[in-house]
């Protein structure tokens, strides 16, 4: 299965792609996931993408499409991979056409106000990283990380407002790219406004009617 995952932030991507990635053994690539483990290192990639980053600016498509080039050229690759992150641009699209055969891109969608509900309730710890939900995965203490005992934040970028935004942002972004893979006849459109285990039953069937997924 060799997947590209696109949706609005907030629509849970990456959890999808996490569930599947664990159960059909493929990795998930996500470029913003390379791009901080790289900055983290301090490698020259690292150094390149932070100064773009800092700046506020998009990372060129011909570093992107290198570091994706490069990643799927290794082994864990073979039986197939999942993208989430790119391609976000026609020409990062046209250059995976180049590296290798996509079988599908699958488009999640929900209204912007079950992102809003989905995405403002999130809470985060600082310290360990571990996400809670105040409706759906509350902590056992309100406001306070069941791991490690830290006090829960929300991040800035889960304000209402700046959801609808960025959910505005996407649409402009990735308009293109949609209707790119609806032309090639690629393109798999999936409710996500439910569950996270309908929302892959739902796309798992829709894989294997394709002949994708046996």
């Amino acid at each position: 299965m060799r997947l590209v995952f696109i949706g609005p932030p907030g629509i849970g991507k990456g959890t999808y792609a996490s569930i599947l990635s664990k159960k059909y053994g493929i990795p998930h690539i996500s470029t913003g996931d390379i791009f901080r483990e790289e900055i983290a290192k301090g490698t020259e990639l690292g150094k390149k993408v932070k100064e773009y980053v800092e700046k506020g600016l998009l990372v060129p498509d011909e570093i992107v499409i290198e570091v994706v080039k490069q990643r799927l050229s290794q082994p864990d690759c073979q039986k197939g991979f999942i993208l989430d992150g790119f391609p976000r641009t026609l020409r990062q699209a046209e250059a995976l056409d180049q590296m290798t055969k996509i079988d599908a891109a699958i488009l999640f969608e929900a209204p912007v106000e079950v992102i809003i509900e989905r995405v403002s309730g999130r809470l985060v710890c600082p310290k360990c990283g571990a996400i809670y939900h105040v409706k759906w995965r509350p902590p056992k203490k309100p406001g306070i990380c069941d791991v490690c005992g830290s006090k829960l934040v929300r991040r800035k970028d889960d304000e209402p407002d700046v959801v609808r935004r960025r959910y505005e942002i996407y649409l402009q972004t990735f308009t293109p790219i949609i209707d790119y893979y609806r032309k090639k006849g690629l393109l798999i459109e999936i409710n996500a406004a439910r569950e996270a285990e309908e929302v892959i039953a739902d796309l798992e069937q829709k894989l294997r009617e394709r002949g994708i997924l046996r």
